[in-house]
Formats: structure tokens, sequence, C-alpha cells
């Protein structure tokens, strides 16, 4: 039987992610599956549904507020705690999006950016947040009872396991009929909506998938590193999920992925160079942005001519 070349690349990959704990330090390689699947999720929204949002550090970071306190005051085991987060994200990305919907291009990404900064300002005054401190020493423990979390490698397993999972959930919606739908509204929305799809539902439903699965990236990492802070839900971390998915590729499955890889790459290397690290990573966007205008990933699977 013949793989396709995406089939092929994902198992070299996953080949590759399997034996990278042995080579490269386990917290780089957590902290860049965490931000890939955020990535991912926001791609969702921007790449198969068309919107533009400024605002998803919300999730990210409220799922991270949730399940560290889940874990640390209430006593939760891990899986319950990173189930609490993600459907803290879930619920929130269905009242945000509620009220985002009702607006189209740069209002609507200007509606998310004003509901993320008034939950950023809850965060900063809410007393179960710990302020400009966070929640910091958040209990590990055993995930399922089996897998000490405590030990980097186990960990790091485990991110990457709910990593794939995540990975595998938007690869069957967005070539799920809902998925072509999504595309639909995206490329011509009158076009949608004369023939008798519910634009606005499906905007919803993508908006709450968006934002669920980008809360189980961030209550995965808070609880992998064992701190939740105003960082999570600050407008630059929204900001940094538009870079990477616009690096990587708008509208691919692996692209979100290379580019939070590449970010966070970028930002460790230089985190000791003395460098200004936001100006260096910006430059390095602008040049990819000029010479690889669908994105790395896009760019190489549109000379290759295949689907990345």
């Amino acid at each position: 039987m013949r793989l396709s070349p995406l089939t092929s690349l994902t198992l070299v990959a996953l080949a590759l992610l399997l034996a990278a704990p042995w080579v490269v330090y386990p917290a780089f390689l957590m902290k860049a599956l965490c931000f890939a699947l955020f990535a991912a999720a926001f791609n969702l929204l921007l790449g198969y549904a068309g919107l533009l949002s400024f605002g998803h550090a919300a999730f990210f970071g409220g799922a991270a507020y949730v399940t560290a306190h889940a874990a640390k005051v209430w006593g939760w085991p891990p899986e319950l705690a990173i189930l609490g987060g993600t459907l803290a994200a879930a619920a929130l990305g269905l009242a945000m999006g509620a009220l985002a919907i009702r607006r189209q291009g740069i209002y609507f990404a200007m509606t998310t950016l004003a509901l993320a900064q008034m939950l950023f300002f809850l965060f900063l005054q809410a007393p179960f947040t710990g302020g400009e401190d966070g929640i910091q020493g958040v209990p590990q423990g055993r995930l399922l009872g089996l897998i000490d979390l405590g030990q980097p490698t186990d960990a790091y397993y485990a991110v990457l396991a709910i990593a794939a999972l995540g990975h595998l959930a938007l690869y069957r919606i967005v070539h799920s009929p809902f998925g072509q739908v999504l595309k639909a509204v995206r490329d011509n929305e009158a076009r949608a909506r004369s023939l008798g799809y519910e634009v606005d539902r499906y905007k919803l439903t993508a908006f709450v998938l968006s934002a669920t699965l980008a809360g189980l990236a961030g209550g995965t990492k808070a609880l992998v590193f064992q701190i939740a802070t105003l960082t999570d839900v600050q407008w630059q971390m929204s900001g940094e999920v538009v870079l990477m998915t616009l690096l990587g590729g708008i509208g691919t499955v692996a692209g979100p992925a290379v580019g939070a890889f590449l970010s966070v790459g970028l930002e460790s290397a230089l985190a000791t160079s003395g460098l200004p690290v936001p100006a260096v990573i910006g430059a390095v966007f602008i040049a990819c942005v000029l010479v690889f205008r669908r994105g790395l990933v896009g760019e190489i699977g549109a000379r290759l001519k295949i689907r990345l």
C-alpha cells in the first residue's frame, strides 16, 4: 500500500518526536508541543473559517489558570484538572463567540481583543489568580494514576500524546463535512448563506472548537510547567500565535506546528544572546512573509504540488 506524502511525513515526524527527548531538552520540546497545539487550534479559526481573532490568549491562559487552581487548591488529579481547564475554555469560547461573530473583518478581530483584555484585567484583580505572581508550585501528580509528570521524560510523552490527539481531532474536523462548509463560508459567505447554511452557527461552532483545543494546550502547559501567569493571557500571547500560524502557513495541517517550533526555538536560542528577542523574531517573521507568502509549509507544499 502506497502512503500519501502527508501520511509519510507525519510518520517521519512522529518517529523523530518519539526519539527527540533523548537528544533535546524535554522542557523545550514540551513547550513547543503545547504552542504547536495552540497554533493549530487558532489555525482552525483563521485558516479554515477565515476569522482572525486577537483574543485567543484568553482561552489559552484562562484554561491555564483554571487547571492550575483545580490541581493546587482543589486537589484534582492531572487529567481532571486539564479537563476542567479545557471545559472552562469551551464555555468562555461560547460566550465570547456569541458576541464576536455578530461582527465581521476587523470589527470581529477588535471585538475578540477587547473581550480578551477584559478577561486579562479580571485575572489581574481576581484573588484566586495570585495577581502578578500567578499560580506557582502547581502539583503535577500522576496522569491517570500511572504517568509521573514529575519525571521529564514521562511528562514529555504525556504531552506528546495530548498534542497528537489534539492534532488528530483537528485533522478530522477539517476533513469532515463540517470542515468543508467552513471552507465554503471562508471563501464566499454570501454564497454559503444562499445555499441554506446557517453561517453564524458554523462560525460559532468553529470558534468554540478552536477555543476548546487552545484551552487544552494552555491547561497542559500550566500543569507540566507548574505555573500559570498573566503572560498566558496578555494580548502579546495572542499576537504570538498569529505569528506562528502565519510563519508556518495558514490553512495547512502542518504549518502551525512548524511555525510554533521555529518561534519557540528562536526564542530559546536568542534568550542568552543579549539581542532584543521580539525585534529579532519580528524581523525573521517579516522576511519569511516577504519570501514565503504562503508560509514555510504552504510554500513548500505549493512547489512540490502536495497538500501539507
